[in-house]
């Protein structure tokens, strides 16, 4: 016969406040094979902890129920404290009664403890039927993956390997740095960007226990924490990494030009090239759609046609190199690679304005974004740190912002405010006064933002030391009139329209998801939200972490942030990381699904709706092929059971006659 220990907790008012607890209690002890009750003001405390503990043992119970608040927030606290009573954890069943019943029944207090009492008769009629569940020990391989080399990414793997594992970072880019390394300085204390990045850089290139995989991508992931499988496609540089030097003669001498992505458009680069000085590794890559001689190559393979010439064959790069690291034979290689986990930090990318046919459409030359004009600023930017016009190449001295292009705009989708850029508008109009005096800057918000140490006394620096005039209101449209670019818009706070002549503006484009998230997303099996961010586990408690476990998050992949935040969620994710890798095993959940082979059809429909790929196919010894869950894998979400049209699957802890026992128990 079950002994079965029922414990009501008052939540403070929470619970109590609408539900009458004592009522709940002394009709609990009337429900067959409940020989213990007891209420709590707060069952969650250590106190009401102890009191289950000590109830435990006294009065011998081998099942419990709390009747608190969701099973999400405290289901663990109590099965812990149920083990250290020396009873089977897995015999403690919560019984909600704040979520699904205080919280939502505030004005009708009486049925709202009826309600209370019957979800304490499901729960406990459901632990009459529950069985003794015993985790299993599960090895973990103790490496890490850090997807991403922006400085999250950067920050996440130098922890993890001073903490003496080894990292594989990937990074799809020639070479790491992210868009931090674009950057002219960062506010608001205005330090040079690439003078506290590049130390890191070079840290990261030189760690023994970092394995630098730049222009790379990861392309499948299998397996569960502790144990993934990874394939990684790296891609062919045409140049020897162990031989090559970085001597750069052979990108100075080649003669194609295309634009370069590292300057946004705004200056070029050679068909091989490295992104910027500082790259690392500092490996150059040719561009195989521009490089002559693969087009060369490639012009060979197909018939001519009438009049067509053959491009040159150039291979200027390979006459120049001295150590012979041209190779043009090279190939993409697919590498499979073991970690027990993987910090993703894919950082972000900036806004298309192209969107904004007000704002030109991008075909205004002089109308560019922050990004654009911070390449601009940059002295290793492709002015040399000299801002010129695009379109003439003259300095302007009319600069006019526009903020939230791209953001919390409900026209094109972008509801979310990506955070920095009104603090970048600041940054940049200071930075345009020390570069010419004569500049004006002007800045029209919706509302600014400066959530952060320093940031609102930076914010006020600009207007009162740098003279930038800040004008409340919407722009509505761009002219382009002779060399000046009108700008009309409003002062929302002195009630009339403004129109300015600017030699230049600058739009405060907004943060999105970088290219292939989604894909990457589904490869690593977690979920995104509306904006194809990646989402957190919880955004409060646990904003590190995904529903799958082992895959963290760091950075902008799961949001906007600025540096700082960056650097905190790499060490953050980093930290996380670490408190798989230090385990000498890990314990995997027994509330999983399992499959009766002999029922199992192999119609393999809990395949297909399977959100985590527990499913399996296993070849049985009489041929026939059925399913199997992996339990590592499963999380117990129940969708096999209810596709399974024959019955063959059951999740453990929830079984048929559990849930039958739960419905009947409110017939009685």
């Amino acid at each position: 016969m079950a002994r079965i220990g029922v414990f009501v907790c008052h939540c403070g008012t929470n619970i109590a406040g609408v539900v009458d607890v004592k009522a709940v209690r002394d009709a609990a002890s009337k429900i067959p094979g409940v020989v213990f009750v007891a209420d709590n003001k707060y069952t969650c405390s250590d106190t009401g902890q102890g009191a289950v503990v000590e109830a435990i043992k006294t009065h011998k119970l081998d099942r419990v129920v709390i009747a608190a608040c969701s099973p999400r927030m405290h289901e663990k606290t109590f099965r812990k404290a149920a083990d250290r009573a020396g009873m089977n954890p897995y015999m403690v069943e919560m019984a909600n009664i704040r979520e699904h019943c205080s919280w939502v029944h505030g004005s009708e207090k009486e049925a709202a403890t009826d309600k209370a009492l019957d979800i304490v008769k499901m729960m406990v009629a459901k632990t009459t039927r529950d069985e003794p569940l015993f985790p299993k020990q599960v090895g973990l391989v103790k490496r890490a993956l850090v997807i991403g080399g922006g400085i999250a990414g950067i920050q996440a793997a130098l922890d993890i390997a001073e903490s003496g594992y080894e990292v594989v970072l990937v990074e799809r880019e020639p070479t790491i740095g992210g868009r931090m390394a674009q950057l002219d300085k960062t506010f608001p204390t205005l330090d040079c960007s690439s003078c506290i990045l590049t130390p890191k850089m070079v840290d990261v290139g030189q760690h023994p226990n970092i394995r630098l995989m730049t222009y790379s991508e990861v392309k499948s992931v299998k397996g569960f924490v502790g144990n993934f499988e990874v394939e990684i496609l790296k891609k062919a540089r045409l140049v020897n990494e162990k031989t090559c030097t970085g001597c750069g003669v052979c990108w100075s001498k080649c003669p194609e030009y295309v634009d370069s992505e590292f300057d946004v458009g705004m200056g070029k680069r050679k068909a091989i090239y490295t992104p910027f000085a500082q790259a690392v590794p500092n490996i150059p890559v040719i561009d195989q759609p521009h490089c002559r001689y693969i087009k060369y190559l490639e012009a060979q393979k197909n018939p001519l046609e009438e009049g067509q010439k053959l491009p040159p064959q150039c291979r200027i790069c390979e006459k120049l190199c001295q150590s012979h690291s041209i190779t043009w034979d090279q190939q993409d290689e697919l590498l499979k690679e073991q970690f027990g986990v993987i910090v993703v930090a894919t950082g972000y990318k900036p806004f298309d304005y192209g969107l904004y046919g007000e704002y030109g459409g991008g075909k205004i030359p002089d109308v560019i974004s922050i990004l654009e004009l911070e390449r601009l600023l940059s002295a290793s930017g492709p002015t040399g740190g000299e801002v010129k016009r695009p379109s003439d190449g003259k300095h302007p001295k009319e600069v006019v912002f526009i903020s939230c292009v791209g953001s919390r705009d409900d026209r094109i989708g972008k509801q979310y405010c990506s955070k920095v850029c009104c603090m970048v508008m600041c940054k940049q109009s200071i930075l345009l006064k020390e570069h010419d005096p004569d500049v004006q800057s002007y800045v029209f918000y919706i509302d600014m933002r400066t959530p952060g140490k320093g940031y609102d006394e930076f914010y006020r620096r600009s207007q009162e030391e740098y003279g930038t005039m800040f004008l409340r209101g919407r722009v509505s449209k761009l002219i382009r009139q002779g060399d000046k670019v009108i700008v009309k818009g409003e002062d929302s706070l002195m009630g009339r329209p403004v129109e300015i002549a600017a030699d230049m503006v600058v739009l405060a484009v907004g943060m999105e998801p970088n290219e292939g998230a989604v894909e990457l997303a589904q490869t690593l099996n977690c979920s995104y939200d509306q904006n194809q961010f990646l989402s957190e586990a919880h955004p409060k408690l646990r904003p590190l972490e995904t529903q799958t476990d082992g895959i963290l998050l760091a950075g902008t992949v799961s949001g906007p942030r600025d540096v700082p935040e960056s650097v905190a969620q790499g060490s953050g994710a980093a930290a996380k990381a670490l408190g798989i890798l230090t385990k000498m095993s890990l314990v995997s959940d027994p509330l999983t699904s399992i499959v009766d082979p002999m029922k199992c059809v192999g119609c393999f429909g809990c395949m297909n709706v399977c959100p985590f790929n527990a499913v399996e196919q296993e070849t049985l010894r009489d041929g026939r092929v059925v399913s199997k869950i992996n339990e590592n894998v499963c999380k117990g979400c129940g969708l096999c059971v209810s596709t399974c049209r024959g019955a063959a699957i059951t999740l453990r802890g929830f079984s048929d006659a559990q849930l039958l026992a739960e419905v009947t128990s409110l017939c009685r």
